[in-house]
Parts: C-alpha cells; sequence; structure tokens
C-alpha cells in the first residue's frame, strides 16, 4: 500500500525552518527561468535548435531540448555536440535526459550542465521503446528508484532538477507519485494530464482534473501539458488549475505561432524555418517531418498529390523549398483574396481554409475502437481446387504452379546424411564426406587441402615455407 502525502511528507521533512528554505529555493527556479508561461515540450527529433529558435521569435518563453538517452550522451561525443547545440538567444533551456541508472544520468547531467539552466528527467515517454529500455512512464512503478534517480541528481548538481511525468488513472495515486518526487528533490513538476496507456489513436483528452489536484497539492511550481491547441485554451488552463506554466508540443508543430495567437499561411513559418536550417543544419528526417506537419492539411488535398511525393522522397534543401514555393504559389491568391476559395459546404460552420496552419484534432477514442470493431478484418479461409481448407503457405504455392504450369517445381532437398566423424550434416562438396569443423581438423593434422570447403591447409603451408626460404636466401646474400 502506498504511503499518503501526508506521510511522505513527513517522513521527509527535518524541521520547519529547513522545510521553508528548501521550498522557497525550489519555488524560486520557476523564478529564476524568467517566469515563463508558454512553454515548447521535448519532442525527439523535433525541438532541435532551430525549431526552438523558430518558436521563441513567435512568443515562445522557455524551450526543452528533445529526449536524450543518457548512456549514448556519455559515450558518444559526436551525439552529445549535436544535442547541445544552441546559442545565446535559446535561453532558458532544459536538457531531458531518460534513462534508469542513476549514476549514468548524473555522469549526463554533468556533462550537461554547463550549457542549460536545468535538467530534466523524462519519466512521460510511453512509447514501446521506453518499455523495452524500461525508462519514461514506465519507470511509474519503481518508486524506489525514482526516489534514487532525483536524489542523486539533485545532490550532485548545481542547477535544478525537474521531471516531466504521466498521471496514473487515480487522482490520489497520481498526488502521491507527485509528493514523492517533490521530496526526492525535484524543483519543478511537469504533469502531462493523460496515462501512459493513452497514445497513438488512443490518446484521448488530458484530465486537467489530475493536474490541478497535483497543483493544489505540491509546493513547488507546476506545468501543465495536454490539450493546449490555440491560446484560448492556455489562458483557460491558467485561470481553470492555476499552474505557473503552459506547455505545448502537437499544437505548437502544426502552429509555431500558437503563443501569438495567430493562425499564419504554412509557407510562412515553413521558409523561417528553413532559412534557419540553413543557419543550423539538421537532418534532412526533422525537416520533413515539420513540414508534413505544417502543411498537413493542404497536403491531404488531392490537387497536392505530386507536392506531397516530392516532400516525402527528396532530401534536398532545394526539393523542400520547391515544395514550399509550389503551394504558395497555388495559394497565395485565395490568401490574398484574389480568388474565393470554394469548400463545397452548406453549414454555418466556421472553419479555417487548408493554407493556414492550424490544429490536428484527433477522433475520439470511442469512435476509433468502434471502427475496429465494426470493420474488424475475419479471418481468411483457403481452400484448393476440390473445396478442402488448406494453408495459406499451401494456397500461396499451388497459385505458383497455376501460374507456371509446365515449370518443374520439385526443389532438390538438403541431403540428410551425416559427417563420418559426428552427428553433424557433411557438407555437399567436402572430398571427405565431413562437416566443416570436422574437415578443418583433419586438414590441420594430416596437412591436407579441401576445395569443397574452401580449406587449403597444405597450399598455403607450401607457401609459407617457400616464402621462409626465399627470405634466408636474401638474408645470406646481405
Amino acid at each position: 500500500m502506498r504511503p499518503s502525502c501526508a506521510q511522505i511528507m513527513s517522513e521527509t521533512t527535518e524541521s520547519p525552518d529547513k522545510e521553508d528554505a528548501a521550498s522557497k529555493r525550489r519555488t524560486n527556479v520557476w523564478e529564476d527561468l524568467g517566469s515563463p508561461r508558454y512553454i515548447v515540450a521535448p519532442m525527439v527529433d523535433a525541438s532541435e535548435l532551430a525549431w526552438r529558435l523558430l518558436s521563441r521569435r513567435h512568443g515562445a518563453q522557455l524551450c526543452y531540448t528533445p529526449m536524450l538517452h543518457s548512456s549514448v550522451f556519455c559515450r558518444d561525443p559526436k551525439y552529445r555536440r549535436e544535442a547541445l547545440a544552441s546559442t545565446s538567444e535559446d535561453r532558458p533551456l532544459i536538457v531531458q535526459f531518460c534513462g534508469n541508472d542513476p549514476d549514468i544520468l548524473l555522469e549526463a547531467a554533468r556533462l550537461a550542465e554547463p550549457y542549460c539552466n536545468a535538467i530534466d528527467i523524462n519519466i512521460g515517454c510511453p512509447q514501446a521503446i521506453a518499455k523495452r529500455g524500461h525508462y519514461g512512464a514506465f519507470l511509474q512503478d519503481d518508486w524506489n528508484l525514482l526516489k534514487k534517480i532525483v536524489s542523486t541528481l539533485k545532490n550532485g548538481l548545481h542547477i535544478p532538477v525537474t521531471c516531466k511525468l504521466r498521471v496514473f488513472p487515480e487522482i490520489s495515486r497520481t498526488v502521491e507519485y507527485a509528493c514523492m518526487l517533490e521530496n526526492a528533490g525535484a524543483s519543478l513538476l511537469t504533469v502531462h494530464g493523460r496515462t501512459r496507456e493513452q497514445k497513438g489513436p488512443l490518446t484521448g483528452l488530458a484530465s486537467w482534473k489530475h493536474i490541478k489536484a497535483v497543483r493544489d497539492a505540491v509546493k513547488i511550481p507546476v506545468i501543465a501539458n495536454g490539450n493546449i491547441q490555440c491560446m484560448q485554451d492556455l489562458q483557460r488552463c491558467i485561470e481553470e488549475i492555476q499552474v505557473q506554466g503552459v506547455m505545448s508540443a502537437e499544437g505548437n508543430l502544426y502552429n509555431p505561432y500558437i503563443f501569438e495567437s495567430r493562425y499564419p499561411a504554412c509557407w510562412e513559418p515553413a521558409l523561417e524555418y528553413l532559412e534557419l536550417v540553413e543557419q543550423y543544419p539538421v537532418p534532412a528526417s526533422y525537416i520533413r517531418g515539420h513540414l508534413f506537419k505544417l502543411f498537413h492539411h493542404v497536403l491531404c488535398l488531392a490537387e497536392n498529390q505530386g507536392e506531397r511525393e516530392s516532400l516525402a522522397t527528396n532530401s534536398t534543401m532545394e526539393a523542400f523549398k520547391g515544395v514550399t514555393y509550389a503551394l504558395r504559389d497555388r495559394y497565395l491568391p485565395y490568401h490574398e483574396g484574389h480568388l474565393i476559395w470554394q469548400t463545397g459546404r452548406i453549414d454555418y460552420n466556421l472553419k479555417l481554409p487548408p493554407w493556414l496552419c492550424q490544429p490536428y484534432v484527433r477522433e475520439p477514442p470511442q469512435e476509433y475502437t468502434q471502427k475496429l470493431q465494426e470493420g474488424a478484418p475475419q479471418k481468411r479461409e483457403y481452400r484448393d481446387e476440390e473445396g478442402n481448407e488448406i494453408s495459406r503457405k499451401r494456397s500461396k504455392k499451388l497459385k505458383r504452379i497455376a501460374r507456371r504450369p509446365n515449370r518443374a517445381t520439385s526443389i532438390p532437398k538438403r541431403s540428410s546424411d551425416r559427417c563420418h566423424a559426428c552427428p553433424n550434416p557433411l557438407g555437399f562438396k567436402c572430398e571427405y564426406k565431413l562437416c566443416r569443423q570436422c574437415c578443418r581438423n583433419k586438414c590441420y593434422i594430416e596437412n591436407l587441402d579441401c576445395a569443397g570447403h574452401r580449406n587449403l591447409t597444405k597450399t598455403r603451408r607450401q607457401m609459407a615455407k617457400e616464402f621462409e626460404a626465399k627470405r634466408k636466401e636474401v638474408k645470406n646474400m646481405t
């Protein structure tokens, strides 16, 4: 049974004076970061330097690096150099690490400490790779390990330690979890109001009730994450939950001007981003991923199939700019009002035109589940010409024979003969009817060659003798 929040607090409290001092010191972390309200989330292959600078120029007040693997960060200088790429404009900055070894996490954090304002521990990643590596949200069941990780980093660093976490289904357990992290030494918590099962098509809405319960229970700053698609969502979140700041991930990717409450034409942030990429290069896959999200709604139109294929298959700056310019030239007349965009809609619901950056709204998990149930594929049955049920493999073989009726279908099978010296199968071309290992031993002992196994023991020994004789002859002459 988990201890209550009050029990956790009492167990780790030494004295009221020390508690007040520590609480005040931790609370000031948010102020030390500049009291940021608008925050860009850590996003794998997405929150790199160029994208962070683009977001900062349009209202973001705090950014995170992508999630970095602590063990790789420690051993790979190239990975470390690319991950820490930054500028004076890229501040304040929090570096996020994942891992499950306190010592390795501390080593990685110390390497990153001079280049950032705080270190964040990722305990919220819900992906399958995090489950295999036992990090992210799959650490939330191992509270003792998490306590050790947070306390180790807190005691070993000169900058604050923060945590980004997901919630449990139960509010009470989520609150206990947050209290445990606070008392282990976390100076700030970013709470994503979804469980680790809420991902992909099952994402659904984040629970602000969970975040508010954490905000009311802890004394350190809390940042809310989830359900932020526009500026109105952000303002409502701050008002309802009373959090210090709000983090945006997907909302920022589809509209990097979200913190300015603007819906720009998609080519505007795209061209600005490509200009930054020329100054601060990134892999083509990062660029392609960003452009696909910026152009998401317009690329869904059939008339832009060519641009979609070009973006998917090319990896040069010229190709990326070509797609951007093509979309701009096609929709700029509509954007400027010279042409009228015909949607074919007859209702009175307001809808943004597709060339504007706008939120990506997922279908509710209930609808997705219902579609799966209604359209669940039935197991296919395979039958031969006589109607007898057969396997899929047998069906494919019969189809192959039908396509080439005159072709011989018999495939020579591997001989079942055994090696004369052991139970292993003998080599097809071995002169001595032995397996590879036994043949090698025989050739070594009896000074033989075997063309079937390409074993040239006798030949190489003879060559070595001839070489040695020539070497001695040359030595005697000198």
